[in-house]
């Protein structure tokens, strides 16, 4: 097994390789993209009629963007066929055949679909904004490789500014204050900080900090910029922890026998039991505050563990990408992609399908604490 911590030429020959294809690929999406209706995702007839919760503002990164990296001078891009195949519009932006995870969860809370930060206007915004971006981080160093991102800090600032139109439209202050502190906020942050920093030998961090230390760093990093969104009104909080790292279609294509990497996956331990504990120093020490920590590391975990009890026959590599587990270059602009989309848990290299991101979803809104913790979405919504 070749081990991205011990072998950085082998992450060097990855990270070179994949940066001239992503190059070559930024011109073609720049060009304006066909638009290719799908099918409508499974959520689109689910949609309670009551709305549990005013509005659900996301903050991530490529696992939940849904479009904001479309016009910026970025690498990291999803706007084009075959990603949104499975979509009713198509290719969005989304890095996924049809929905994220936070896609299902708005269903799920009854609220439409909640648009991109850079195509949010008038009352859009009333029902929540989008501000994930790929290749955003944690740190704001995250993802430079990828040139234009919009880090967690930058999400927080786009955020505040949202506030001025959320506050005419309701008509005052303490209106914005009432839906504010009701709506939910859902944070995806981490997965960047490790591929796309950590592991990547182009960054000096790893020769700076222990796996521990850096974990350290991300999370006290996180609590200041969680408690920010506090200052700003939020109360209902959702983090998503990092997820299965090593057994992802890139790293699995790293191993001569397509193993998942162990180091990996440890490497990303105790950034989640730091996340954990974090959430309940925050529960604890912002008044008002609720936040709950979901473990998507253990979830899909279990997924793998036991595919065929969900469904799933192909674990080990990409419905659409290039090379070894299809994982060595990411979805191609026009590919072809698998056409049982429903028995595979990933969608390219490093994102899942919408099955499983619909999965995730369902679990984490109802799920026990071992999933959830302390409480789940919906329980959280009825707060």
């Amino acid at each position: 097994m070749i081990s991205p911590m011990a072998n950085g030429a082998s992450f060097a020959f990855s990270f070179t390789f994949t940066f001239v294809f992503f190059f070559i690929l930024v011109v073609v999406v720049w060009m304006p993209c066909a638009v290719v209706e799908g099918q409508p995702a499974d959520g689109e007839s689910r949609r309670p009629r009551q709305e549990m919760v005013p509005a659900l503002f996301v903050f991530g990164d490529s696992l939940i963007d849904n479009g904001n990296n479309n016009n910026l001078p970025s690498l990291a891009k999803a706007n084009y066929y075959p990603y949104g195949i499975d979509f009713r519009g198509g290719p969005t932006g989304r890095f996924s055949n049809g929905y994220t995870m936070v896609d299902e969860i708005a269903e799920l809370l009854g609220l439409p679909l909640v648009p991109p930060f850079s195509e949010a206007s008038g009352s859009d915004v009333l029902h929540g904004v989008n501000y994930a971006s790929a290749a955003a981080g944690i740190l704001d160093i995250t993802g430079r490789n990828f040139m234009g991102r919009i880090p967690f800090n930058q999400q927080i600032e786009n955020f505040q500014g949202t506030l001025d139109s959320i506050t005419t439209q309701l008509g005052g202050v303490d209106r914005l204050s009432q839906s504010i502190g009701r709506s939910i906020f859902f944070v995806g942050m981490g997965s960047n900080d490790y591929l796309n920093n950590y592991l990547m030998p182009n960054y000096v961090t790893r020769n700076q900090y222990t796996g521990q230390q850096f974990a350290s760093l991300l999370v006290d990093e996180y609590a200041r910029q969680l408690t920010t969104l506090y200052n700003l009104g939020a109360r209902k909080f959702v983090l998503a922890g990092v997820g299965i790292l090593g057994c992802i279609p890139s790293i699995l294509a790293q191993s001569l026998n397509s193993s998942c990497d162990l180091d990996v996956n440890k490497l990303v331990f105790p950034f989640n039991a730091n996340a954990r504990s974090m959430v309940d120093g925050l529960n604890a020490n912002l008044p008002g505050a609720r936040f709950v920590f979901l473990d998507v590391y253990s979830m899909f975990n279990h997924v793998l563990s036991n595919p065929t009890s969900y469904g799933f026959s192909v674990v080990d590599r990409g419905c659409c990408g290039v090379g070894r587990n299809a994982g060595q270059l990411t979805c191609l602009p026009f590919q072809t992609p698998c056409t049982e989309r429903e028995s595979y848990v990933f969608w390219d290299a490093f994102h899942p399908t919408e099955r499983i991101n619909v999965l995730l979803a369902r679990m984490s809104f109802t799920g026990p604490a071992s999933i959830a913790y302390p409480i789940n979405i919906q329980q959280l919504a009825f707060l």
